[in-house]
């Protein structure tokens, strides 16, 4: 009989941590599905049934090498109250002295897990999940709060993109100016690898619990990875058919398709199937032999989000919490418009970016952050129903990295903690970055008056209502002299316009 137990988490698939190099008969590994996980938000279909499915494959593997694992489906996990008790009821049904579980990720669980030593009679220790590349306390340890400078010490770090005196390749740590173009008409895009997996019997699975989810699904087709192998092959289809033009159009929108040239291996990084030093290495060894078909930026660029963004929000997000789920700095009150959770909207930009959410439980970065989140911030729709949203839609989306992105960076509810200022903007920049105001119901050139689009009236009424705050921002100095330009009859009927859509957000 097993004497320790040792807890794998949904989002810890990670097959080359310590814990399994060697089979001990002394150990069992225990996974299970759970209600506290299915119910804490309304998740996408898509998310829920590629989470399960990843974890019944990985279970298998686990298996397969030779492990004793207890895997606990939601008919098995249907009478426990939550993930503490029915750790208790296990502990003592196999007698275990002893229990292990990874770091978690989520503030919610490592909070919950923490009680264990008081419930148990066995011993409890907390391992490292052996994944990132800074630990929980990397904001205490690169004092500058700006992420280029947390990302240069990385890069310094590890080594990444360097030249043998160890300054950045190019003569420049960031080459972002050159990855903001949209997309030419004729720019050929890759069709999406995607998955085949049919996981029919675990959605009947939610239905029989009445699990409640957003979005589409084909059961018999889940198009997403499950496994290290298939990852592998999504980031290697990536290096071959998107990296060369990412960067480039990684701030790209259009009507042309939903994948563009970006990875889409969040996922898989988020449930750990596969690590960020080897993306980056690998990515890094990957361009060093294609430099004729692969310019820097576009390497630069990726490299960037993973090395730089993953882990400066996940050093915010351990810093600040609990207290920076909490934050609502603009005060915003208003509650979600019901076309996020249907897509049924004139806006033409919205439209696309949550009937592709929907659809695949994905978008890039720039759809959530200048479309969904930026329509949110205009509006005033309070941070709560905004990251309650993001959390559930996304198939990528974990707290620690959702909520800096959303609550933070998108809706600036921290107060600046993440960004200088607002990521607030007109339909000019969506004009500019997008094909989406061509077929629009709203005239993206127009402010004011029914037909005008949304987000000009809107850009202008936040700038007004948050003047107190934003006047003095040297960013937006440039920005608060074009609104004094403006007459007072034109600054009156662009507010006037604003309060009008403000009052009937769900039929715009």
């Amino acid at each position: 009989m097993a004497r320790e137990l040792r807890l794998i988490l949904g989002d810890q698939l990670n097959a080359r941590h310590s814990w399994y190099r060697q089979v001990d008969s002394d150990v069992l590994y225990v996974m299970a599905e759970l209600r506290q996980e299915t119910d804490y938000v309304v998740h996408h279909v898509q998310k829920v049934l590629a989470f399960f499915a990843a974890m019944r494959k990985f279970s298998q593997a686990l298996k397969t090498a030779g492990h004793q694992v207890l895997y606990l489906t939601l008919d098995d996990t249907q009478d426990w109250p939550d993930l503490l008790q029915g750790l208790a009821q296990l502990c003592a049904t196999h007698k275990i002295k002893s229990l292990r579980y990874q770091a978690p990720d989520e503030y919610r669980l490592d909070q919950m897990l923490s009680r264990l030593p008081g419930l148990l009679d066995a011993e409890v220790f907390m391992d490292d999940t052996e994944h990132f590349l800074t630990s929980r306390d990397a904001w205490q340890n690169y004092p500058n709060s700006r992420m280029e400078f947390f990302y240069r010490a990385l890069r310094r770090h590890y080594r990444v993109l360097l030249d043998e005196a160890g300054q950045p390749l190019g003569g420049r740590w960031n080459f972002d100016q050159e990855n903001r173009h949209k997309l030419p008409a004729k720019q050929p895009l890759p069709s999406p690898l995607l998955f085949d997996e049919d996981v029919t019997e675990l959605h009947d699975q939610l239905q029989r619990h009445a699990i409640q989810t957003l979005g589409q699904v084909d059961p018999k087709h889940l198009i997403w990875p499950l496994t290290r192998k298939d990852a592998k092959h999504l980031f290697q289809f990536f290096l071959e058919h998107c990296l060369a033009n990412f960067g480039r159009y990684q701030d790209a929108m259009t009507d042309r398709g939903w994948s563009l040239f970006h990875s889409r291996l969040s996922f898989c990084l988020n449930t750990k199937m596969l690590h960020p030093l080897e993306i980056i290495q690998t990515t890094e060894n990957y361009w060093k032999t294609h430099q004729e078909q692969i310019s820097l930026a576009q390497v630069e660029g990726f490299i960037r989000q993973i090395l730089g963004w993953r882990e400066y929000v996940r050093a915010l997000y351990w810093e600040k919490m609990p207290d920076y789920a909490e934050m609502n700095e603009l005060a915003a009150t208003r509650p979600l418009p019901e076309f996020y959770w249907h897509g049924k909207t004139h806006m033409a930009c919205m439209a696309q970016a949550i009937q592709q959410s929907l659809e695949h439980a994905y978008a890039h970065h720039i759809q959530r952050l200048m479309l969904t989140g930026n329509f949110a911030l205009l509006a005033g729709i309070h941070p709560d129903q905004v990251d309650a949203w993001y959390l559930g839609i996304y198939i990528d989306a974990i707290e620690w990295v959702e909520l800096p992105n959303t609550r933070g960076m998108s809706q600036f509810a921290d107060g600046g903690w993440i960004a200088s200022k607002p990521y607030a903007a007109s339909a000019n920049y969506i004009h500019k970055m997008s094909d989406h105001c061509a077929g629009c119901h709203y005239d993206h050139k127009r402010k004011t008056g029914q037909g005008s689009c949304p987000f000009n009236s809107l850009y202008w009424h936040f700038l007004h209502r948050h003047r107190d705050q934003f006047c003095k921002n040297p960013r937006l100095a440039l920005t608060y002299a074009n609104w004094n330009k403006f007459s007072t009859s034109e600054q009156e009927a662009i507010l006037a316009t604003a309060e009008t859509y403000l009052q009937q957000l769900d039929q715009l």
